[in-house]
């Protein structure tokens, strides 16, 4: 069994980016830019945007976090992302959500200008992935595929079960998968027998928050698999969907929790902003 380490191709791609926005600097003088829009008091929320502003820092991005009360209207939301379009040193306009339930999140992330949707999010970017055309896609598939990249394992062909199947992850994933060649089912909480599916597949991806949800029994001898979620149980700790005391006996590859595909969403999401960045220039 070998562990697919997320937190140390984060670093690797930090790096890159770093070394890509100085000579950015230099010879264009452009200075990457991103705006975050978070809406309220969630816990989660601020603790990860507050990482993904320390991130944009240490490579030498422009970042500014635009922090909203919950009461905030939809029109004035929608005005602040419309004056960032406009803003020639913002390239990457980020929406943290969730957003409170008065306000409609996909008309919010439709004013983002694509050129700028660095989450991938807008409806514009979500055809062209599906597509397989160039376009930004949401950060956490694309930071699985990277591992995949990384670790040399090869999509075409292979079994792949999704699990999970909402709009940041499991959809986006089977489109990225699906690109690659490889053949793809998508489960889901309606989906009549989960095991039926995860047993068969040579690759397992599960992204839906629900603690230990894959047991040992529900994947074949070799499989590897990617565990996305991230749960904070009782005792405090953090764990993913994946059993992996047992599970990973089974496994060729693992990803852990934490220390796997959570460090990825960030690193894509620079990636990202490096790229609408780079077209600006």
């Amino acid at each position: 069994m070998q562990l697919i380490d997320g937190k140390a191709l984060a670093q690797k791609i930090h790096s890159n980016v770093a070394k890509e926005v100085e000579t950015l600097k230099q010879e264009k003088n452009v200075v990457p830019g991103l705006a975050v829009i978070l809406v309220g008091d969630d816990p989660a929320s601020h603790a990860y945007v507050k990482m993904k502003a320390k991130a944009c820092e240490k490579v030498g991005f422009y970042s500014i976090t635009h922090n909203m009360p919950e009461t905030i209207s939809q029109d004035e939301i929608i005005q602040i992302i419309e004056m960032m379009n406009s803003n020639p040193h913002i390239d990457g306009i980020l929406v943290q959500l969730p957003l409170p339930k008065h306000i409609d999140t996909d008309k919010i992330l439709e004013v983002i200008d694509p050129k700028k949707d660095v989450d991938g999010f807008h409806a514009y970017n979500v055809g062209r992935l599906v597509t397989n055309l160039d376009s930004f896609v949401p950060c956490t598939p694309l930071g699985v595929m990277k591992m995949f990249e990384e670790y040399n394992i090869d999509l075409e062909g292979k079994d792949v079960c999704v699990v999970g199947a909402s709009n940041i992850v499991g959809k986006p994933m089977a489109s990225l998968l699906l690109n690659a060649n490889a053949t793809v089912t998508v489960t889901h909480i309606y989906t009549k027998d989960l095991k039926a599916h995860t047993s068969r597949a040579d690759i397992v991806v599960v992204g839906v928050g629900v603690p230990g949800l894959i047991k040992e029994d529900m994947v074949k001898e070799g499989a590897i698999v990617i565990d996305i979620g991230i749960n904070r149980i009782e005792d405090g700790s953090l764990v993913g969907d994946v059993d992996f005391p047992n599970v990973s006996k089974k496994c060729s590859y693992i990803t852990p929790v934490p220390g796997g595909v959570g460090p990825m969403t960030i690193a894509m999401l620079l990636s990202n902003t490096l790229k609408a960045a780079k077209a600006r220039a």
